[in-house]
């Protein structure tokens, strides 16, 4: 049975956050895995737009505040996806805004090494565009706008998006698509 995408879409409207703090794995730049622990605030608008806010923590509970991502952009929908009934494949595409916010001076002094380039000083709760431009840490390459190949399943007012790969692997193909589930953001 075909799910109609037009009833997901219109479900979908509106804005999610994460339950509590959340761990994905992540690569160090030796490849050897590490956890990466963060928030999630989600808002799916119409058109197919979105907006994304993530804030990435030191440590599980959520305490230390390392960063903020705010992400804009459009969702891609791409038919359905085996996991489960009704979910389906989708791209988001960050095609309209990318910004970073180093949150503690740790990581504003790790920037300030690794992204100079068309970059000014990266400061403590200074927001900068990233979109469009080289940003080595998240490996963005200027010109080209940065893209998920994910999915998305609603169950009442459960929100999931795909689980990352144990490996660390990025969501950056066809092939790298999530098979299983993620922790759901709930209906804010």
């Amino acid at each position: 049975m075909e799910t109609d995408v037009t009833k997901i879409k219109q479900a979908l409207l509106g804005n999610w956050e994460s339950i509590s703090p959340e761990i994905r794995p992540s690569k160090n730049p030796d490849g050897s895995l590490k956890p990466f622990y963060l928030k999630r605030a989600f808002k799916y608008l119409p058109s197919d737009r979105f907006e994304l806010d993530v804030v990435n923590f030191a440590d599980p509970n959520g305490a230390v505040p390392l960063a903020r991502i705010k992400i804009g952009g459009h969702v891609l929908w791409q038919g359905a996806h085996p996991i489960a009934p009704g979910a389906q494949k989708v791209d988001f595409v960050a095609d309209e805004s990318y910004e970073v916010t180093p949150l503690v001076q740790g990581f504003a002094d790790v920037l300030n090494k690794v992204a100079t380039a068309g970059y000014a000083p990266w400061a403590v709760n200074a927001p900068q565009s990233i979109f469009g431009k080289s940003f080595v840490p998240f490996g963005l390459k200027e010109g080209t706008n940065f893209m998920e190949y994910d999915l998305v399943y609603l169950r009442g007012d459960l929100l999931f998006w795909g689980a990352r790969n144990v490996d660390g692997r990025g969501f950056d193909s066809e092939q790298n698509r999530p098979t299983n589930l993620q922790i759901p953001l709930v209906r804010k």
